[in-house]
């Protein structure tokens, strides 16, 4: 860089770093790769940290010209290799509320533990349904302990279904104004992080008397549908109700009893069979409609990290999905859609879930790439719909580029987003959506039930200064708690690249099958079964001048002509790994010389 150059700004006050030590002075190599340098610590404002421990930096001084950015320690969070400190200094990093205030926690544990609803007055027993003697399931993964959806499904004589969705009634314990909800409105949402959970409500609520838990009285919203054997929704009631859940079963259980794979688990749950039966077959109604709408299939696998006692990665692999995850997907979907539609003809204050029309430019850039395979989403000058997309997905499913096709078009899509306009959601081909589901982990969840509650206990009649005032904090918190989901699915994200860089660290030198995920101008991404993915630069895809053709994003070889496409199986072997850097690189393992030359010969 020439040294008259400015060097970058470093926009953030505070830098979470690895300190190196040295005689006189200090620097810390920020964790964040966006920021080019180190940053300079004067001896006086080391903290007397040691080498290789995790720190957080205040930046003091700007980069100027040739000096770099100087800063003073103000936390010393860890040594790099001690169990727990690379997801703290995640938290750290992105300046994550990690604690709650005590006044926070003090509301929390005012509230009640348990409910007596038997001896509540009849005047507050009117407010609500009882639905106790109703067979009511939640249905999670085994280590979910905020429990905040149940379901229930009948079949009517004349064919159609009654769909129950039961959400916990967490805005009967934060109250608008409360610690708990100003608290809430910051955090905007919980992180999941691997082997922790920032929750967004303290524990005291998020896995007690919020969560649904088998056996126990809980007060809830309920969503109950009739819906007819194609999928529609006919008629629709939501109220206030208390709900007393019959079973907490596993996805993986609900799966044994749909598969009847398994004695034990049908003996146990042999009294239900019947009710996870007619589950099955309304969530197959419910998604051959949405299919037939045009609703984006993406298939694109989680990553499950598996973590020992010391919080070390010990295996990567795909997150296994069954259509019992479906069920819940399904039934979740149809209740969000039947509260968004009813509260957007109310014209009330709202909180939707928008998902935009995806630019023609970046529609006709993909279909660049996807005419080369084929393929191609059908689209005009002006718009595209959702089955175009749609189309293209299907004529994929099951074929080796499956997984890049769907990778290119989510990336294609637009981002959805929390706004207080309906806007409609092109990803499930809806013209009305919200988040109504999951109040104990999401703010916008949150903010509808109080609506919902507002409009219930005034018989749908609210004054025009309270219509102004919730459609202020509607615009408000949708803004604030697009933000926040941005920020946890960012650290979402690093904890799963820190976690598969430091499993890579223990296989340098093994060899993988993999496929190539995205070429770029400097080298090619490669993602692996486990969905572990690393970087060929050109220098270790072999020896010779690679061309790189941005509009087909191929390579080729100018001595072999050999040419890269994205999709292209490649076997590589790993060279290196750097949880730190959260980088993992890899060298593409070369055929035998003989095979090589075998081949030619073949070609001539």
């Amino acid at each position: 860089m020439n040294k008259k150059e400015e060097k970058k700004k470093i926009e953030r006050d505070f830098i979470v770093g690895t300190y190196q030590k040295s005689r006189n002075f200090g620097f810390v190599v920020p964790d964040d790769r966006k920021i080019g340098s180190d940053i300079y610590i004067p001896k006086k404002f080391t903290m007397k940290a040691k080498n290789n421990q995790k720190v957080v930096v205040e930046i003091t001084k700007q980069p100027k010209k040739e000096k770099s950015a100087e800063g003073k320690i103000i936390e010393i969070i860890g040594f790099i290799d001690q169990a727990g400190i690379d997801m703290l200094s995640l938290i750290k990093e992105h300046g994550l509320p990690y604690e709650f205030p005590e006044p926070v926690l003090n509301e929390a544990r005012k509230i009640e533990k348990e409910l007596d609803f038997d001896n509540l007055s009849d005047e507050e027993k009117s407010h609500r349904r009882d639905l106790r003697s109703e067979e009511i399931f939640t249905i999670d993964g085994e280590d979910a302990k905020d429990l905040d959806d149940a379901v229930n499904v009948k079949k009517l004589e004349n064919g159609n279904y009654i769909l129950g969705v039961h959400i916990a009634d967490v805005s009967n314990y934060v109250k608008e104004g409360s610690f708990l909800d100003k608290e809430a409105i910051i955090r905007g949402t919980s992180v999941y992080m691997l082997d922790r959970v920032i929750p967004m409500l303290p524990t005291e609520l998020s896995n007690g008397i919020c969560s649904l838990n088998a056996g126990n009285d809980r007060y809830a919203i309920s969503c109950v549908m009739e819906i007819n054997p194609k999928g529609q929704v006919i008629s629709a009631d939501i109220f206030k109700s208390i709900i007393n859940v019959t079973e907490r079963m596993s996805y993986t259980n609900v799966q044994k009893i749909l598969d009847n794979s398994d004695k034990n688990v049908l003996k146990k749950y042999d009294k239900y069979i019947n009710h996870f039966k007619l589950m099955e077959e309304l969530a197959n109604v419910l998604k051959e409609r949405r299919n037939k709408a045009g609703s984006l299939n993406l298939d694109i696998p989680e990553t499950k990290v598996v973590l020992d006692d010391n919080e070390i990665a010990i295996d990567i692999k795909k997150y296994e999905m069954y259509f019992a995850n479906e069920i819940i997907e399904q039934f979740m979907l149809t209740a969000n859609e039947t509260v968004a539609e009813k509260f957007f003809w109310l014209e009330a204050p709202f909180i939707y879930r928008v998902h935009e029309t995806p630019d023609i430019e970046k529609v006709t850039e993909l279909n660049k790439f996807l005419i080369n395979l084929g393929y191609r989403v059908k689209c005009n000058k002006d718009e595209v719909h959702p089955t175009a997309f749609a189309e293209v997905l299907n004529k994929i499913k099951g074929k080796p580029e499956e997984m890049v096709v769907s990778n290119l078009i989510l990336r294609t899509l637009k981002v959805a987003r929390y706004e207080s306009e309906n806007k409609g959601h092109f990803g499930i081909a809806s013209k009305y959506y919200c988040h109504f589901t999951s109040p104990i982990r999401r703010y916008p969840d949150l903010f509808i039930h109080r609506i919902i509650s507002k409009y219930l206990s005034q018989g749908y009649n609210l004054s025009d200064e309270q219509i102004e005032k919730y459609n202020t904090q509607a615009t408000k918190y949708a803004e604030t708690s697009s933000e926040r989901e941005k920020i946890a699915q960012k650290v979402e994200r690093e904890s799963v690249d820190i976690k598969m860089a430091e499993y890579m660290e223990n296989h340098i030198g093994e060899e993988y099958d993999g496929y190539i995920s995205s070429i770029m101008s400097f080298g090619v991404f490669v993602e692996l079964e486990n969905t572990v993915e690393g970087m060929i630069r050109f220098d270790k895809l072999g020896d010779e001048y690679f061309v790189y053709d941005e509009e087909r994003k191929t390579l080729l070889g100018e001595k072999t002509k050999t040419i890269y496409h994205i999709g292209d199986k490649i076997r590589i072997r790993v060279i290196n790994s750097n949880k730190q850097t959260r980088q993992i690189d890899f060298e593409k393992v070369q055929e035998p010389e003989e095979n090589i030359e075998t081949e030619k010969l073949e070609q001539e």
